[in-house]
């Protein structure tokens, strides 16, 4: 059994056809079939077999764009996606260890709806679930509901991004409260007695914020998990901020192992808890800068990305892993740049090459996404000591 103490985690976002905007067009790739059930199946059964941590599913409220504000006008890039919670409530069935960690937007959306999908998809799969929490600062996307003036946003703008932040980070606490809001013990379910919940080990949550009202409780029982395992994206101070207070694992965009070793530290100097994985864009092969180099062509642009971007060989890539493992990294959200071609390169290659070297497991060792990670089950905050 790998030390779990030097063990890296790996877990792959996946976005469609990969996060090559010209993967679609991929000989290995299945256009045909992005909108179907089977497709993603097959995906995350890959993930599964490779034994990652968890596979993210990306989301947004608005159509894939080229620019902040979109939509725009392109033709030639895969447009539309699934609800991410809805997709992963499908494949928890299908899987039986890999955690599964959708995207769900919080601007404009209500705590107490997402909170009661993610702990349904935590029963549902058994213990396995996630949440990535994303902000939206479009007014393309604010123009869906029509609730608040939105006018168009600099991401750049610290003033106007920073309540955002704020309102997710509001939004996560509801959350959190409303799992916690059945006791582990609330359901009774003792027929001869007629009774089927003990309604003392229900609770209202009561909270009151400056985005937020919410009177509680849930109408969902507390999860296998007690909190599902709450992930973030983060590039910069105000987004580490809400990641240290808000998140279990954050996901950090660092280019080089020197930069890596000063996210960490920044983000250490805020929480000592939170878990530190690096985003990387995999390009993996003997010919991977020449499939890069082909799919820029067909795109009409060489590729961008918040993320550093990697072209080489899993030998290579493994490398690299480890090398940022000695800065502070303790894990990987590998985004491949055209699935399924990477995404086998890394469940089939990548992984084989880490286990070689004694960093990554044999097998799966626990049947739960935190048991995974190595974080212990929180108890519930509203619980009496019985």
């Amino acid at each position: 059994m790998t030390d779990q103490h030097q063990a890296l985690h790996l877990a792959v976002a996946l976005d469609g056809a990969g996060w090559h905007p010209a993967a679609w067009r991929e000989s290995s790739a299945r256009p045909s079939q992005l909108f179907s059930a089977r497709y993603w199946a097959g995906l995350v059964a890959e993930a599964e077999r490779g034994l990652l941590d968890f596979v993210t599913i990306e989301d947004a409220l608005g159509l894939q764009s080229a620019g902040f504000d979109g939509p725009d006008e392109r033709v030639d890039q895969v447009r539309g996606r699934f609800d991410a919670v809805l997709l992963a409530a499908r494949l928890a069935p299908l899987t039986t260890s890999i955690g599964l960690v959708p995207t769900a937007t919080v601007t404009h959306t209500e705590p107490f709806h997402v909170a009661i999908g993610i702990a349904t998809l935590d029963h549902i799969s058994g213990g396995r679930a996630g949440w990535r929490p994303q902000i939206s600062g479009r007014a393309a996307e604010a123009r869906h509901f029509g609730r608040r003036p939105f006018p168009p946003l600099d991401p750049r703008d610290d003033e106007r991004i920073r309540p955002l932040f704020e309102e997710a980070a509001d939004a996560v606490e509801v959350a959190r409260r409303l799992w916690d809001s059945w006791d582990d013990d609330a359901e009774i379910r003792d027929v001869p007695t007629g009774r089927f919940i003990d309604r003392d080990r229900l609770h209202y949550i009561d909270f009151a914020g400056r985005f937020f009202s919410v009177k509680g409780p849930s109408i969902t029982p507390r999860s296998p998990q007690g909190q599902p395992v709450v992930t973030a994206l983060a590039h910069a101070r105000i987004p580490y901020e809400f990641a240290a207070g808000a998140a279990d694992v954050v996901y950090v965009t660092p280019h080089s192992a020197e930069q890596a070793a000063s996210i960490v530290a920044e983000i250490r100097e805020l929480s000592g808890e939170v878990r530190i994985f690096a985003d990387l864009l995999v390009l993996l092969g003997e010919d991977a800068a020449a499939r890069k180099a082909r799919l820029d062509e067909l795109d009409g642009a060489e590729l961008d990305s918040d993320a550093a971007i990697f072209t080489g060989t899993v030998e290579e890539l493994a490398d690299l892993l480890i090398a940022w493992q000695r800065a502070g990294i303790q894990g990987y959200r590998l985004r491949p740049g055209a699935v399924p071609y990477d995404l086998k390169q890394i469940t089939r290659g990548l992984t084989a090459e880490l286990r070689g070297r004694g960093v990554f497991r044999r097998a799966y060792e626990s049947g739960t996404l935190r048991g995974l990670l190595g974080l212990p089950r929180p108890a519930g905050r509203y619980a009496e000591v019985r």
